[in-house]
């Protein structure tokens, strides 16, 4: 059965209550049990986590390898700037899909640039939190089985 590890990065714990008009005003507890629910009828296994605290995800992605098929990654500010990360993913082997609720596209110019999107499966911004449910689905795709 695959695995696949939701990682989300700082102030992602405040999503429902934290500028909606950007995020929406679904919790992410709101955003885990719908992954989860999806997840569990395509019959894989699905793990949560947050953290405000890079060295915390970095240590996550290590100990993703050989043990997780796939990570959904919202490293939030961390997308822009975080080598640590970037070179965790690399070192994890593991297939990565970065997603964003916003479209860091159409936002600041300091968030148009993703230090991660190059070591990334791919990138998922601009739809909400459909951003991860599209993300679960490729995954699902890949592991044939799109119930």
């Amino acid at each position: 059965m695959a695995k696949i590890l939701v990682l989300n990065g700082p102030n992602l714990n405040l999503l429902g209550t934290r500028e909606p008009e950007i995020y929406g005003t679904l919790t992410l507890a709101d955003i885990n049990e719908r992954l989860r629910r999806r997840a569990e009828s395509a019959g894989l296994d699905i793990e949560f986590l947050q953290s405000n605290h890079e060295g915390v995800l970095v240590d996550a992605i290590q100990a993703a390898r050989g043990n997780v098929s796939y990570i959904i990654l919202n490293a939030a500010a961390f997308t822009h700037y975080s080598i640590a990360i970037r070179d965790a993913i690399t070192a994890a082997e593991v297939p990565v899909i970065e997603v964003h609720l916003s479209n860091i596209h159409q936002r600041e110019e300091f968030r148009h640039t993703s230090v991660i999107a190059p070591v990334a499966l791919g990138q998922i911004t601009g739809l909400g939190t459909e951003s991860y449910m599209a993300a679960l689905e490729a995954i699902i795709c890949r592991t044939g089985d799109a119930r």
